[in-house]
């Protein structure tokens, strides 16, 4: 939030001093500091396309139980789904990712939470709570972050213990609709050489949806999750500090549910056969999902006059399952035609992830600011798919290691370069029973190079050119069905960027703007369902992106601020001979081809999946102070346009307009070290029905958003 500043009175405001406490004419923004450089730096200062959400913003998201996915379309060109329910989120960025359902799905996007990346996707899905910020990294981040970052970072940082400071917290509970809970709760402080502090999380919901095939009430839609964090950090001396992190993770709720033929035909608008309370399964055993997760951390500094040395290690487990019925419907009466069941369990048996990174950095600098580093990634894990007829168990294992350096130098008073450079070495390998082993390994440098001028104190221009590297993939999913692992050969970016920061109108308004263009070798892309269901990874020659980005945050006064971002992204794959599956029942509209007496579609000029042409959002605030007081309301609203869900192009899986809005009204106190705050609120408050995915190879089936939750929240910070 704004923060407020005192000045003089206006005329209204003096009118009912009586009842209104003494209001400013003017609310300046915050300094917004982010550590997307691996050190922490004013936003304005930094040569990347940043975003931020946090504060009340971030809150309000999950107050209706949603889950990480609620970021979708939140920040500009930032777009999350996932046909795994609650895990395994896809993150695109710039129209960049992966719709790979597999488990052991590699994605251009990292998550990086508390600076440990998160690699495999049931990692990336960990609750979100008790975090300061959360920062967007758009564009490649080829040089300090390296490796599968070919699109960007979403980065989360939570709120950490510091020495010397009084017991502070906060808990906030949401009660909502359709049985729901949410309730976050954190507390910490600090001594003279140690500090800690822990947090929890809860949420759930009752079973809603009915299955009206075998008449049964209230059966899915239910989920109980439960987590926990802590650190606790030693600080001896200025010299040194030590930080212990650790955190759980415990889900066990409904998995995605599928709905058949709900699209079409020739039309991607829902039909008569959807009712978002009601499905007509004959299978999925209930279509359950349950997942843990535990992780452990280790972060020291060791300051010295001129440099500072960093290490950090991490170490994730993870394992669980997802059933469900994934055609959508039954035999007896669909709704629609369905020619054949099917009902699909898959999990992940003990992921083990480790991770260590060494750095070096200038501790005291003047015109030349350096670090320096080395960084190593190791997993192993199984997935078993049981589609019913047959069970397979693959393994993966990956590791990788890179050497790294980036300088930022002055060469004027105004004028800063930044300059680069990783080399990087991934390896994967997998095994299957009665299969031979499958081996991929790439090696490949990366880097960025940058120039940011300063107009003036508060306004930087700056240009970047820089390149990322994805190694090779294998997805191994289709052994079960009796097909072969298939390998995807490594992508590499090239990007070239233009950027405009300012903090303007008396330090009330801060705009982030980026133009960019990038040019993908080898994409790495998932051809996923058509008339097999077959997941297979595919390289086209190429891929293109073009598009801009803007955000803008507005404190117009003590009464009232808003934020508005928008962004444009136009990309389109290249390749003559990059042929895919098609679906069953639908409409396509990509020119086709038949192969061995399949159809199949050129995915040439088609636009990359998930990937919305336009995004934007948009926040505001009304503040009412009164003598103890204030009186709120906040609004959040996200829209994304047109967004087409396979390499192919078909009249049916695509989708277009969609939009959500949150509300959220009530009063809070201002004026003692503990500050109460009741409120009502509404997510989804339209009660919109948006398509967020397809499956393709049996029937027009897709599966659509949360539904509506409104209810009372009410929190203590102290």
């Amino acid at each position: 939030m704004s923060k407020l500043i005192s000045a003089k009175h206006s005329a209204v405001a003096a009118a009912v001093a009586a009842t209104l406490a003494a209001p400013t004419s003017f609310a300046q923004l915050e300094e917004v500091i982010v550590t997307a450089q691996k050190r922490e730096q004013n936003l304005i200062d930094v040569p990347i396309s940043i975003a931020t959400v946090g504060g009340e913003r971030l809150d309000a998201m999950f107050e209706g139980g949603a889950d990480v996915r609620a970021l979708s379309a939140r920040v500009p060109n930032l777009y999350v789904e996932s046909s795994n329910g609650r895990v395994a989120p896809r993150f695109y960025i710039r129209g960049l990712g992966n719709s790979d359902f597999d488990l052991a799905a590699s994605q251009p996007v990292s998550v990086i939470m508390d600076d440990i990346v998160k690699e495999n996707v049931i990692l990336k899905s960990f609750p979100v709570f008790d975090i300061a910020q959360v920062e967007v990294l758009r564009g490649p981040q080829g040089s300090l972050f390296g490796r599968n970052t070919t699109a960007g970072i979403v980065k989360f940082d939570s709120n950490r213990p510091e020495v010397n400071q009084d017991v502070t917290g906060r808990a906030k509970l949401d009660l909502g609709d359709l049985g729901t809970v949410n309730f976050e709760g954190a507390v910490g402080g600090g001594g003279e050489k140690v500090a800690g502090r822990i947090a929890v999380y809860h949420q759930e919901r009752d079973a809603y949806i009915d299955n009206r095939f075998t008449g049964g009430d209230d059966i899915y839609g239910d989920f109980k999750e439960q987590a926990v964090k802590g650190f606790l950090l030693f600080q001896p001396s200025d010299s040194f500090d030590i930080q212990f992190g650790v955190h759980h993770r415990d889900l066990d709720g409904t998995s995605a549910l599928f709905r058949a033929n709900i699209l079409g035909p020739g039309s991607n608008d829902l039909n008569d056969n959807f009712d978002r309370d009601v499905v007509d399964f004959d299978g999925g055993g209930g279509n359950r999902q349950e997942y843990e997760n535990t992780g452990l951390n280790v972060k020291f500094n060791v300051h010295g006059e001129t440099v500072t040395f960093t290490s950090i290690t991490g170490w994730e487990e993870a394992e669980g399952f997802s059933r469900g019925d994934i055609d959508g419907g039954n035999l007896v009466y669909g709704p629609g035609f369905i020619p054949f069941p099917s009902d699909t369990k898959d999990g992940i048996d003990t992921l083990d992830q480790f991770t260590q990174e060494f750095r070096l950095a200038s501790s005291n600098p003047d015109r030349v600011f350096w670090q320096v580093g080395l960084y190593y990634f190791e997993s192993d894990f199984d997935i078993t798919t049981d589609p019913g007829f047959a069970i397979a168990t693959v393994n993966h294992t990956n590791e990788a290691y890179a050497a790294f350096g980036q300088a930022d130098f002055s060469a004027t008073e105004r004028l800063t370069v930044t300059a680069g450079l990783r080399y990087t070495y991934d390896e994967k390998e997998l095994q299957t029973a009665g299969l031979p082993d499958v081996e991929v390994d790439d090696d490949e440098w990366s880097g960025n190079l940058s120039l940011a001028y300063a107009i003036n104190d508060s306004t930087n221009i700056w240009g970047k050119v820089s390149t990322g590297f994805r190694g090779p993939t294998i997805q191994g999913r289709d052994v079960v069905f009796g097909g072969l692992p298939s390998v995807a050969d490594s992508e590499t970016i090239t990007a070239f960027e233009l950027g405009f920061k300012s903090e303007f109108w008396d330090n009330k308004a801060r705009l982030n703007a980026a133009l960019y263009y990038y040019e993908m070798e080898d994409q790495q892309l998932s051809a996923v369902g058509g008339g097999g269901n077959f997941i297979q990874l595919v390289n086209a020659d190429e891929g293109i992106g073009q598009g801009f980005e803007i955000d803008l945050d507005v404190s117009v006064n003590q009464y009232f601020a808003f934020t508005f971002g928008y962004a444009y992204a136009d990309t389109e794959i290249k390749d003559d001979d990059l042929l895919v599956g098609v679906c069953a029942q639908c409409v396509v509209t990509s020119p086709t081809t038949v192969v061995g007496g399949e159809t199949r579609a050129f995915a040439d000029g088609n636009p990359f999946v998930n990937a919305p042409e336009s995004t934007l959002s948009f926040t505001a605030t009304v503040t009412i102070p009164l003598k103890r007081g204030e009186l709120f309301a906040f609004t959040d609203w996200a829209w994304q346009g047109d967004t087409n869900l396979f390499l192919y192009e078909s009249a049916e899986f695509n989708t277009s307009d969609q939009y959500e809005g949150g509300l959220r009204a009530g009063y809070r106190t201002s004026e003692n070290r503990t500050n109460w705050e009741i409120a009502l609120f509404a997510r989804n408050i339209t009660d919109e029905d948006n398509v967020q995915g397809g499956i393709d190879f049996n029937n027009n089936t897709a599966f659509v958003n949360e539904p509506r939750v409104y209810g009372v929240t009410a929190g203590v910070n102290f």
